[in-house]
């Protein structure tokens, strides 16, 4: 039996990645799962379970079958996303050469995360903005599921 994932799982998770956690689709259940690194690190340690509290136990199991099986796949990690790009892509849709150019001003130097932010919010843009972000990150998801020959709704 072939699954279909629900892509706004896959969105989700892929919003919420962090520098410290992991995602991964379980191609039997076609559940997303969310491990920290400390919970991998247990995994391949083989760390007794009792020095953890019971939610992270259950974790630390996942990630145990996460390393010995094969119906695992890591979505796209953060570094794959490039938020950075995709702020630069946005940038050049502004129809507006001004804001345009204020936009990538902002995005040139330190802090370009927040000075971007700061502009899309004082130029009153955050919401093309976000929506623009939320296009990319299901386009990703998209390319991502059909590289891997999962099927979605």
């Amino acid at each position: 039996m072939t699954i279909i994932i629900n892509l706004d799982e896959i969105i989700e998770a892929l919003e919420l990645q962090t520098e410290e956690t992991s995602n991964f689709l379980d191609l039997k259940t076609g559940r997303v799962l969310l491990i920290t690194d400390e919970e991998f690190q247990a995994a391949e340690n083989d760390e007794p379970l009792d020095g953890f509290p019971d939610w992270q136990q259950e974790s630390i199991l996942t990630a145990r079958e996460i390393l010995e099986k094969d119906h695992y796949i890591p979505l796209p990690s953060r570094y794959d996303i490039d938020e950075y790009s995709i702020m630069e892509r946005f940038c050049l849709s502004v129809a507006d050469e001004e804001l345009q150019n204020i936009l990538f001003n902002a995005i040139r130097s330190r802090g370009a995360f927040r000075r971007f932010k700061d502009n899309i919010h004082r130029h009153g843009i955050a919401e093309d903005w976000y929506k623009y972000r939320d296009e990319a990150l299901k386009q990703l998801a998209i390319d991502w599921c059909i590289a891997n020959n999962i099927k979605y709704k």
